[in-house]
């Protein structure tokens, strides 16, 4: 009879080092694990209950803020946005893409900004864009100027208005003296003895002064209304040739070689084309003023990164350095048939498109103005392109 065979004793857990635990070691293993289970769960819930604490403050704070807060995904749709963007864009503004809301802005001619609205409603709206660390979302900054935007303008036709009352006495003689001329002009007319040839003299005279009085009178008003009309794309070199072709004759009147060349081939930007055209005008025309027979003017054009640059020099007189930091003030003229409006009325057209003019000039070796006006948009998609000048797409 063969024996029976004890059942064999399941073996203790084999740990590397050859160890084997009892069964009061493994227990206590199970009870540090539940305990460290525990804590963790714990630590869970209360990064948990942070998480909401903090969602809760970031809505709250959303909420509260007076700028416009979009959040755009990865396909540029808006998926959040507080109080103060849905009381700007509308309520149903979520879910809708941002380049449709893009359509909705109107240009307006300072960088990074819009205007939202037609008539008394319409609203002045700064734009500005970051991406999130992660890269998948964007966060758009609307910030309601509008406010802002009417002082600003206030204050400027205010300062306008000071400097035309600081100037009243000498303009009063600017318009006397023309006036006074044309009137002389006039009663010559009157006389019955007067040749035809004379007659026709005085009357061309009398025209002439009268045109010189209602430019002085035109400047008068833009430089008081600082006028801005609608703003449409057009081609630089376009308007460089009309208005070259406008002003070839006034030089050869004067005896003066006027030379213009545009390297921006078509190249269109967004502006004020009647004032951009108005203040190159200026700028051309006083160098053709200034500049003696046989001289000559040069008019340049061309892009430079991302400014277009606009070159008038002549190889006149030049301007005294005392006079230099004068040219820009309104009514400082040194031509006596001069408004002293012309140069003033350049600089405010080109700082209304966010560039500038500057001048450099030595005594007997000419001067030269050169009209700056930014061309790109500011860095980023979220805002069309506004003001100063962009790329016409």
């Amino acid at each position: 009879m063969s024996a029976v065979k004890e059942p064999a004793t399941p073996a203790a857990p084999q740990l590397p080092d050859g160890q084997r635990l009892d069964a009061a070691q493994l227990a206590e293993a199970f009870t540090l694990f539940a305990r460290a289970s525990e804590e963790l769960s714990g630590a869970y819930n209360a990064l948990q209950a942070q998480a909401a604490q903090l969602t809760e403050r970031m809505n709250v704070l959303m909420g509260a803020l007076p700028a416009g807060v979009v959040v755009l995904d990865s396909e540029r749709r808006i998926v959040q946005c507080n109080r103060a963007a849905r009381g700007l864009l509308g309520a149903g503004c979520e879910g809708e893409a941002w380049r449709s809301v893009q359509a909705r802005f109107v240009a307006t001619s300072t960088p990074g900004e819009v205007s939202l609205g037609e008539g008394a409603e319409a609203r002045r709206l700064a734009l500005s864009e970051a991406a999130v660390e992660s890269g998948e979302e964007h966060i758009v900054l609307i910030h309601d100027v509008t406010d802002a935007h009417r002082m600003r303008l206030a204050a400027e036709r205010n300062e306008r208005l000071a400097a035309m009352g600081e100037m009243v006495a000498g303009l009063a003689h600017q318009l006397r003296t023309p006036l006074s001329a044309a009137l002389l002009y006039t009663a010559g007319l009157a006389k019955p003895e007067l040749p035809p040839a004379d007659r026709e003299r005085v009357a061309e005279r009398a025209i002439e002064r009268l045109r010189h009085l209602e430019r002085l009178i035109g400047d008068m008003l833009r430089f008081a209304r600082g006028d801005q009309l609608g703003r449409q794309s057009f081609g630089v070199c376009e308007l460089l040739r009309e208005l070259a072709h406008t002003l070839e004759p006034v030089a050869r009147a004067r005896r003066v070689r006027f030379v213009s060349r545009c390297d921006c081939d078509d190249y269109e930007v967004f502006g004020d084309r009647k004032a951009l055209g108005g203040a190159l005008t200026n700028l051309m025309e006083n160098a053709i003023q200034i500049s003696h027979e046989g001289g000559e003017v040069r008019v340049d054009v061309s892009l430079e990164g991302d400014e277009l640059v606009c070159v008038v020099a002549d190889d006149g007189p030049g301007i005294a350095r005392a006079e230099q930091a004068r040219v820009f003030e309104p009514f400082f003229t040194t031509r006596t048939d001069g408004t002293g409006l012309g140069l003033a009325i350049a600089r405010d057209v080109a700082r209304a498109h966010g560039g500038d003019v500057a001048l450099a000039s030595q005594p007997g070796r000419g001067a030269t103005f050169t009209l700056t006006l930014p061309v790109h948009p500011p860095a980023g998609d979220a805002v069309p392109p506004t003001g100063d000048l962009f790329p016409h797409e």
